[in-house]
């Protein structure tokens, strides 16, 4: 009999109690393994609860003997029986003191061989996995993620509930707005030649939420990016969205602290000491290299510029002569590395822009790759500066200062992981503010928006716009943790003539802006209170919550980093009445 005909699960396989011993239980699930030794036959039967063993025996009725002989990996099954204590207890199993004596065995569907063994921590290659995700995902460690995002997804739910958040959906099929990375565009079959696009955020939609007062807006918000991916992006990604009104940045960070402080308590029964430090955006580079340090070693950047433009080594003078910087890391006990290992350090900053690296071993007898250009006292006074010792490593870059932080900041964290030097039970929170509001974009030759072109300028900076835009600063903020930015926001601009203005820094004309973002504007005639809000990347939480190295491992269906789809193999071609109906014609593009 292959149905569950007359049969109620009384549980989940692993969610029995011990008050029902030598009570009758129904339990349904996957067989992981069966082991037939004659007259007897034991199965461990396995859902997303954990296993249990199955015992048939010469106690069981004959025919369910024969069943069970038929069993094999994967097959569904139904069964009845005693719950008892085994004689021979597993250690290494949740229920190993337990067992299901069955009397009645069904076997609901068979199965073909996996393609791979369903266990925990496999080392099969991920692209025959995601090929094959749905067995995938039926692996133990996998099915314990997916659980976990459910639950920090109700976390936070309850956590903004409780703070006067009101979710509120915001569409899917918006407009077109480009800036930044690419839409998703979705054709118009009603409006020919128009087209949708997919959110890349609900920015729009939740600033319009505030004007119209509903004051705390939340969102587990699906967004789009049409962009170049990396191993850690995906097309579609998940945001923890937020908006608030009548607030200041000091509001929604002290928010955003209790929300984490909440979270990690629940999740990890761990105590994030508050409130978080706090970085601008200039002391982050300047110390660490990069806007989303990992605080969980020290080995920060040491800018010896003055003393490197005083040698004869042209590496050093030529960068500062170009208005560049030198600057050094100082690895601790670093002297010992060899060549070789140095030698793939300076292969692996030019990843960074850096055309090179500079390197001194403070031994007794020092050694470097420049030290004909320099004397034991110049050496000394570097040691003094950066406060070296012996038995350290020294290693350098020239060039402009944005090559050298790039470079260095990813450099010590190479190294940090390269030594062991990263305390990996350690939760380290940091915000940077001050971000800059505008960077030049050379290759578009105009401003281009360091967060997003709604982002208000800090007041004191608001003169700078009209002289020297590069130098304002927004009312931005990223909350960082462990290296990764696990969220960002800002207070939003709520005036008009000020949006207009930035609008036009970015090169937007009026006609341009208004085709863009002519309903939000048109909205803000009918005011608007002060605002702001954030983001955190819920996949990239849940990572880190997971102790998982991508974001694809809390996915359940995610996209390899051509942003296709290995299990059903989109994107695919669709019928030619499908695109005529759209007024589509397709142009070969494979030569382009």
């Amino acid at each position: 009999m292959n149905t569950i005909e007359g049969m109620k699960r009384s549980c989940l396989v692993a969610e029995f109690t011990s008050e029902q011993e030598g009570s009758e239980l129904t339990l349904m699930g996957w067989c992981h393994r069966q082991r037939d030794i004659g007259n007897l036959v034991f199965i461990t039967l396995r859902d997303r609860s954990g296993e249990l063993q199955l015992v048939i025996d010469d106690q069981s009725p004959v025919e369910i003997l024969e069943i069970a002989r038929q069993v094999r990996s994967e097959f569904v099954l139904a069964c009845k029986g005693i719950l008892r204590k085994r004689q021979d207890i597993n250690p290494n199993m949740p229920t190993g003191e337990w067992e299901l004596h069955v009397n009645e065995l069904r076997i609901l569907s068979k199965a073909k061989t996996p393609p791979f063994y369903i266990e925990e921590n496999i080392d099969t290659g991920e692209s025959l996995r995601l090929e094959y995700r749905y067995l995938d995902l039926r692996r133990p460690d996998l099915q314990k993620k997916i659980i976990k995002r459910h639950r920090i997804t109700k976390w936070t739910r309850d956590f903004f509930e409780q703070q006067g958040f009101i979710e509120i959906e915001t569409p899917m099929l918006i407009k077109s707005t480009p800036e930044g990375a690419r839409d998703y565009l979705v054709p118009s079959r009603v409006f020919p030649g128009k087209f949708f696009a997919l959110p890349q955020s609900p920015q729009l939609y939740k600033q319009l939420l505030m004007l119209s007062g509903y004051d705390r807006y939340m969102q587990i918000a699906k967004c789009f990016r049409d962009e170049d991916l990396r191993a850690d992006r995906q097309p579609e990604f998940t945001q923890i969205d937020l908006e608030m009104s009548f607030v200041q940045a000091e509001d929604i960070m002290e928010l955003i602290e209790n929300y984490l402080a909440y979270l990690w308590d629940k999740s990890e029964g761990y105590q994030i000491d508050l409130p978080i430090p706090r970085l601008t955006y200039a002391e982050a580079l300047r110390r660490f290299g990069l806007d989303n340090p990992d605080l969980r070693f020290a080995m920060e950047l040491h800018d010896v510029s003055a003393l490197a433009s005083q040698t004869d080594f042209r590496v050093f003078s030529g960068a500062i002569e170009n208005g560049g910087s030198v600057q050094l890391i100082v690895v601790p006990q670093g002297s010992s590395m060899t060549r070789r290992e140095i030698d793939s350090l300076t292969d692996y900053v030019k990843d960074y822009r850096a055309k090179g690296l500079a390197w001194l071993a403070l031994e007794a007898e020092p050694r470097g790759s420049f030290l004909k250009f320099v004397d034991h006292a110049w050496i000394e006074q570097v040691k003094t500066q950066v406060a070296a010792e012996t038995g350290d490593l020294l290693l350098f870059v020239a060039d402009q200062t944005d090559v050298v932080y790039d470079a260095l900041g990813h450099l010590r964290e190479e190294i940090a992981k390269r030594l062991n030097m990263i305390d990996e039970n350690k939760w380290s929170f940091v915000w940077i503010t001050e971000f800059p509001m505008f960077e030049y974009n050379e290759d578009e030759d105009r401003y281009v928006a360091v967060h997003h072109p709604f982002t208000s300028p800090m007041d004191e900076d608001l003169h700078l716009l009209e002289t020297d835009p590069e130098l304002c600063r927004a009312k931005a903020y990223d909350i960082v943790l462990n290296g990764n930015e696990i969220g960002g926001g800002s207070i939003r601009i709520h005036d008009e003539d000020l949006q207009n203005k930035v609008f036009n820094l970015l090169g937007l004309s009026k006609e341009e802006s208004t085709e863009r973002f002519g309903f939000l504007l048109k909205a803000f005639q009918y005011g608007v209170p002060p605002h702001g809000g954030l983001a955190f990347g819920l996949d990239r939480l849940v990572m880190l919550l997971t102790d998982s190295t991508s974001i694809r491992d809390v996915i359940a269906f995610p996209k390899v980093q051509n942003s296709s789809c290995l299990m059903s193999n989109a994107p695919s071609s669709v019928a030619e009445d499908q695109l005529t109906e759209l007024g589509i014609e397709l142009t070969d593009l494979t030569d382009s």
